[in-house]
């Protein structure tokens, strides 16, 4: 599924998800990842009961004032002490499903807003 949208020159724009992993800046990528506005990196989570606040850790080291977390094929709510550990620093977490999660990062991005976003692959 293709969701490309105009995006300012050098953010990470999600060009599309499925099939174990992601697209982004024609490169594709196998797997769980990380998307910084400036960068991607694996991220070895395969469902939401592995994200924890260690598992966010290099998200969490650029502090971020948004994190889009992208759950998988479906929605299943984040744990209360993860949203509690979130909250502490600051963060504004938006928790739902990978294709949502992929489609509202990309609209933060077209808005330059500087927004993180954690996603788990989806098939």
């Amino acid at each position: 599924m293709d969701i490309t949208s105009a995006v300012p020159t050098g953010r990470q724009i999600i060009q599309g998800y499925g099939d174990g992993g992601f697209r982004g800046g024609d490169v594709a990528m196998v797997g769980s990842v990380l998307v910084f506005p400036d960068k991607t990196r694996h991220w070895a989570i395969t469902n939401p009961d592995e994200i924890t606040i260690e598992s966010l850790s290099m998200v969490l080291a650029e502090l971020p004032t948004l994190l889009v977390i992208g759950c998988g094929d479906r929605f299943v709510p984040p744990s209360q002490n993860l949203l509690a550990a979130l909250k502490e620093p600051g963060v504004a977490l938006e928790w739902m499903d990978t294709g949502a999660a992929c489609r509202t990062f990309n609209v933060l991005l077209t808005e330059d807003r500087a927004a993180t976003a954690a996603l788990i692959a989806v098939e």
